[in-house]
């Protein structure tokens, strides 16, 4: 009877000390690409992908500020021709002064009209000298006052037209110093971003998934879209060269270090890698039996085992392993390995994508 109590008494504490070593921590081996990042990894890729967007709204505003300065530097111009139009009108004025003053002392003999009413010898002749005072006044006055209202209009145009040149230059620099201020910030994240990686692809062990705050894709199940939202096509499928021992097996994507990586499409992360020629590597399983590989990546957004949507951010391009600048190597392959690629530009527009 004793003993059956210290049996009882025994499955509680062994229980007990069971959980309390499940809970400690372990040292033990992860597989590669399990676990997430640390804060530092998650940061700076993060910061990257931050960067990316920021340089690409400020791409756009420095884009649309350009427009609108092409617009007002049209509209500038076109001031200018109507200021040479005034500064001609002005002179025609002055030459009108001229002439007014010239005929005035054609028909008065030499002597000022004041002169001729003076020495009038009869009140005819007054009357007709007061009345050509009158009109050579009013015609003196009247070219005065037009001459003096055209040259305030052409000051004001003119300081108008200066203000406005002042503020496009003005507003074209500070959009250019915003844009190359960026850069500069990305540039340097990405060499930043790029070093972590190589570093990880010569230790042959990833560091987990860095977790990036991605905008809504408006993907949903069943659709197919590019791999990289805005690219440069470079090596394409089957092309041969020195760089490969044998064709070229994927479609490259020429996209700057950092550049987001999307799922072309629903499905599950079978393989994630760092060595080897393909540097840091992304496998992934699509229904219908069809794979795809996201290779020479900077950074990791998933890890083994999750599922993905259309759309969604997995990684971060990159020029790791066997690369000879930053770009994303694309596959299409009815195997998770290499040696099974089918043609991804046409395999993705077989499906509605077309690059």
């Amino acid at each position: 009877m004793r003993s059956y109590r210290r049996h009882r008494l025994l499955v509680p504490v062994l229980l007990c000390a069971l959980a309390v070593l499940a809970a400690r921590p372990t040292s033990a081996h992860k597989e590669p690409g399990s676990g997430t990042g640390t804060g530092a990894d998650t940061g700076l890729s993060a910061e990257v992908a931050r960067l990316y967007e920021e340089a690409a709204v400020a791409t756009q505003q420095y884009e649309a500020g350009r427009e609108e300065a092409e617009e007002q530097r049209a509209e500038a111009q076109r001031a200018e021709a109507l200021l040479d139009a005034q500064r001609r009108h002005i002179a025609a004025l002055h030459e009108d002064l001229g002439r007014i003053a010239r005929a005035q002392y054609r028909s008065s003999g030499g002597l000022p009209v004041a002169a001729h009413m003076i020495l009038a010898d009869s009140p005819d002749g007054l009357m007709r000298g007061q009345h050509a005072f009158s009109q050579a006044d009013l015609a003196v006055n009247n070219a005065i006052s037009k001459n003096q209202r055209a040259e305030a209009r052409l000051a004001a145009d003119e300081a108008r037209a200066a203000a406005q040149w002042e503020a496009l230059e003005k507003r074209t620099t500070q959009l250019a110093g915003l844009k190359a201020d960026i850069e500069q910030k990305l540039e340097t994240a990405r060499s930043q971003l790029q070093g972590q990686a190589d570093a990880a692809v010569a230790a042959g062990a990833c560091r987990g998934a860095a977790r990036l705050d991605q905008p809504e894709t408006g993907f949903t199940d069943g659709e197919w879209v590019a791999p990289v939202e805005t690219y440069e096509l470079s090596a394409s499928y089957g092309s041969g060269g020195a760089r490969w021992s044998n064709r070229h097996t994927g479609q490259d994507f020429a996209v700057p270090i950092g550049t987001p990586v999307r799922a072309v499409g629903a499905g599950r992360v079978v393989k994630v890698s760092c060595g080897g020629p393909f540097g840091m590597e992304i496998v992934l399983k699509h229904a219908g039996g069809y794979y795809t590989q996201y290779a020479h990546l900077a950074s990791l957004a998933v890890d083994q085992g999750e599922h993905v949507s259309p759309g969604q951010w997995i990684g971060q391009s990159g020029t790791t392993g066997n690369s000879t600048g930053p770009h994303l190597h694309f596959e299409a392959r009815v195997t998770p390995e290499s040696g099974s690629a089918v043609d991804p530009v046409s395999w993705l527009a077989a499906r509605g994508v077309s690059l």
